[in-house]
């Protein structure tokens, strides 16, 4: 035993603690504590005689260790204290001691649970992997076996039109075009469903994306009529994505804003307003508004708040999908008959 700690034991101590065996486990971990603060004194006496730069590295070292050692016992007493250890008091004296040989049972015990667990998550994790692979592959299965007879359809009667347009009469050549929109509606819910499906099934890939290009380039392939123009207010940012996801993201949005618009003269009005930790965007549009009530609906897969024949319901759902898949947040305002702000975060 350390020569310091048998004068501490004479000292504070009656003589016949040293050799009560219930105290064998506390002086033994006392005596380990005398070990561990003289291998600290000489990892010191090292730190003296190295130069500057590597003493304020050593410095920094020991800092962190001797938090992450605070740390533990902080822990360790928030254990205790959960645990409710009870002092047991020695039947010939009126000093109270914690059975520290109990404790360190329980810990042991607990460390063996807590490592079946994990090793059982482990297991858990990976098949839950193999079903996400499975699903993934059985979804494009699915898709590509739908939308085969779809093409089908679609080409069977864009011929009908073209080969019989002079026998069609008008009645029945505007039911082939309710067809022909059916199957559009149909080929677009299949891919709806499919990109919803696997947003986050799908390994998260960071690079940089030019989201001010990205949203010109959705500017030049949607759809937007006359009356409405589309304006981007501010420099978009550069951010860490990857851009088949933005895209989605950006286009649902705008898409979404130019549809909703019911005046004369619309504008979509595209901002983005920097923090220190994310970029703040907004898509603002002059169209009919949602309805409080609806806030919440809108983000749901297939709710629709209005009777649009060729909406699917799930473009709203694949935004909220992909804005929580990289961590950020969506949230609107609206007023009817004057417009809506979409407002969403991407982190840096």
């Amino acid at each position: 035993m350390n020569s310091l700690l048998k004068r501490q034991i004479r000292k504070y101590f009656p003589a016949e603690f040293l050799n009560d065996e219930r105290f064998e486990n506390f002086f033994k971990a006392v005596e380990e504590s005398y070990k561990t603060n003289n291998e600290q004194l000489s990892m010191i006496q090292l730190a003296m005689r190295i130069s500057s730069d590597e003493l304020f590295s050593a410095n920094r070292k020991l800092k962190a260790e001797a938090e992450s050692q605070k740390e533990i016992i902080d822990r360790l007493k928030s254990v205790m204290k959960t645990l409710d250890i009870k002092n047991i008091a020695d039947k010939n004296q009126n000093d109270e001691y914690i059975n520290v040989a109990n404790l360190a049972t329980y810990i042991e015990e607990q460390s063996k649970e807590i490592t079946k667990i994990n090793k059982d998550q482990e297991i858990l994790l990976k098949n839950l992997e193999k079903k996400n692979q499975v699903l993934s592959d059985y979804a494009h299965m699915v898709s590509h076996d739908l939308k085969s007879p779809l093409r089908s359809i679609n080409s069977l009667v864009t011929w009908m039109k073209q080969d019989y347009a002079d026998k069609i009469d008008e009645n029945g050549a505007k039911n082939l075009d309710i067809i022909l929109q059916s199957v559009e509606k149909m080929d677009a819910l299949i891919s709806g469903i499919l990109n919803y499906s696997t947003i986050d099934q799908e390994d998260l890939e960071y690079y940089k994306v030019d989201t001010n290009h990205l949203v010109n380039e959705i500017k030049q392939i949607i759809y937007c009529p006359k009356n409405v123009k589309i304006e981007i207010l501010n420099e978009l940012p550069v951010v860490k994505g990857d851009k088949f996801r933005l895209q989605q993201l950006f286009q649902n949005l705008i898409q979404n804003a130019v549809k909703s618009i019911d005046k004369p003269e619309g504008l979509v009005k595209i901002a983005v307003e920097e923090n220190s930790n994310f970029f703040k965007y907004s898509i603002e549009d002059n169209g009919k508004g949602i309805k409080k009530d609806h806030f919440y609906k809108i983000f749901q897969i297939f709710e629709k708040i209005d009777n649009d024949f060729s909406s699917t319901g799930i473009g709203l759902s694949i935004v909220k999908k992909i804005i929580d898949f990289y961590g950020g947040k969506i949230w609107l305002e609206s007023e009817l008959s004057k417009g809506t702000i979409f407002y969403f975060t991407l982190p840096k």
